[in-house]
């Protein structure tokens, strides 16, 4: 039996533990492992609330800014059980949570300043529970983006804990755009500060932009035993150095990737997707959930400050209870730059859309909150759109309606590390308009399971945009043939997670697939 170390920011196994796509990975490739007579186990930070219902192992103690530090370590109940999986948290009061779900703190002044104190104290706690045997004898250990790649540097630079060469550390980059850069000294939250005895190579640790700093995402691609992107055609993109918008690429870090992929430690593995439990919603009730979600958050205090555009939501919905549109496009996404971007740029791109829809009957249903500015934008637009339902809160029984009920799913991603939403869609039939970057290159097939656009320039891309919306609308309006063709082809596609640990048993791990 193999024994493995999941360590993370986000475990999605677990309540309230999830703020993106990470936490969806940590919860599955686990359930996989187990399947196949392993053992995993898995730990994130108890920011402060996880630990109150575990049950306490040990207290773990470790020296920091030339202090000693008592860290304790929980076993916790996770949403499901699965043999040979054992969830933890690590608890210290100086991990807090955050205000993006209740995990990532935002310092726009001081970007990481806050994260990267959780994240100091949470990986050196980890490396202390490692060291003192606390999940038994360890063959991998499995780090995911910044906020686990500590553990490498102390691997490489700390004296108390040589022993994590002996095991081969995994990591994987979810996000190459948050890369927890902090100065290397004179700051309350520096590598300095927080390990003023260890000797380091400043060259090997630094930022090629800002050589005063420590890039950790660089540390996790310099240091790690293998490095993965969780799609094929992220991995050649990264390659690339970026020249936004018309590409995203290698974000400044290019030639690390490129150094671990001609040492042959870069692989790209396509994330899988949840194939059990679809549809836990029923058919036809996507605007009566519209409508409870609505009033539940009315209800709640934080969401008074938009009370007004919530009732003006609820009051466009009101109209499509009892007659359905007769085409529903849908997006499901937090409101950031990474995905909508191009709305956000060209505002008249998606007017355009939302004229074609109207000569159909068709509406757009946009479900997600995020960046203010991307709210203001949609909410701005929903008040001037009759045919744009904009939903800006979080439902899970909302999202499964939009899924279960949508024609077309519209995913403009500027980059797509891998995507989970566009496997979504098409595990219920509906094909997907993507931008054709990253994961989403993997997973659509233009003309045969949805459609796709593209260009060299901006220009290009805004334009391509819309000529693929107008052939969607044109082949579901007039060749009904080739879209129940393209509906069954996309409903038929299986990214399923025994696929992709497969390939992690091959060559992230180096064992041979059972």
């Amino acid at each position: 039996m193999n024994n493995f170390l999941f360590v993370a920011a986000e475990n999605d196994a677990l309540a309230n533990c999830k703020a993106g796509g990470m936490g969806d990975v940590v919860r599955d490739v686990p359930r996989q492992i187990s399947q196949r007579g392993d053992k995993v186990h898995v730990i994130v930070p108890s920011y402060s609330r996880l630990h109150q219902e575990g049950l306490f192992k040990t207290n773990l103690n470790f020296s920091l800014r030339g202090l000693t530090y008592t860290a304790e370590l929980y076993e916790v109940k996770p949403k499901r059980e699965y043999p040979n999986i054992v969830h933890y948290v690590l608890h210290h009061p100086e991990i807090e949570a955050g205000d993006i779900a209740h995990i990532y703190h935002n310092d726009p002044e001081e970007p990481f300043y806050t994260d990267a104190i959780k994240y100091f104290i949470f990986c050196t706690g980890v490396a202390e529970a490692i060291k003192k045997g606390a999940f038994g004898k360890l063959d991998i250990i499995h780090l995911h983006d910044w906020h686990s790649s500590l553990l490498l540097f102390l691997r490489e630079y700390h004296g108390d804990y040589k022993n994590l060469k002996k095991i081969r550390t995994v990591y994987s980059i979810h996000n190459l755009a948050i890369q927890g850069i902090r100065p290397f000294d004179d700051n309350y939250s520096s590598v300095r500060n927080w390990f003023p005895h260890i000797e380091m190579d400043y060259m090997a640790l630094m930022d090629y932009r800002y050589q005063d700093c420590i890039n950790l995402m660089a540390v996790g691609i310099r240091f790690a035993d293998a490095v993965h992107t969780v799609s094929p055609s992220y991995k050649e993109d990264i390659l690339l150095p970026s020249s936004p918008p018309e590409f995203i690429g290698g974000e400044g870090l290019e030639k690390d990737l490129l150094k671990a992929d001609e040492e042959g430690r870069l692989f790209g593995i396509l994330n899988g997707c949840n194939y059990k439990n679809i549809n836990a919603e029923e058919s036809g009730f996507i605007y009566r959930n519209t409508v409870k979600a609505l009033f539940r958050w009315l209800q709640e205090e934080s969401k008074k400050y938009k009370a007004d555009f919530l009732a003006h939501t609820g009051e466009k919905i009101m109209e499509y209870v009892d007659v359905r549109p007769k085409f529903i496009v849908s997006s499901i996404a937090r409101l950031t730059e990474q995905k909508f971007y191009f709305f956000r740029r060209s505002p008249e791109a998606f007017v355009e859309i939302l004229k074609k829809l109207k000569k159909v009957d068709g509406i757009f249903m946009l479900l997600g909150t995020g960046a203010p500015e991307y709210e203001e934008l949609f909410r701005k637009l929903s008040y001037e759109h009759k045919n744009f339902i904009f939903t800006n809160g979080q439902s899970e029984s909302l999202i499964d309606s939009i899924y279960l009920e949508s024609d077309l799913y519209f995913m403009p991603s500027l980059f797509e590390p891998c995507g989970i939403s566009q496997m979504l869609a098409m595990r219920n039939g509906n094909p997907c308009l993507v931008h054709y970057t990253g994961g989403l290159k993997d997973t659509v097939s233009h003309m045969k399971t949805g459609f796709c656009f593209d260009g060299d320039t901006y220009d290009e891309k805004i334009k391509s945009m819309l000529d693929g919306f107008d052939l969607a609308l044109d082949i579901y309006k007039n060749d009904k043939t080739t879209w129940k063709k393209i509906q069954a082809a996309a409903k038929k596609k299986r990214f399923t997670w025994k696929k992709s640990v497969d390939n992690y048993y091959k060559v992230l791990y180096n064992f041979k697939a059972s």
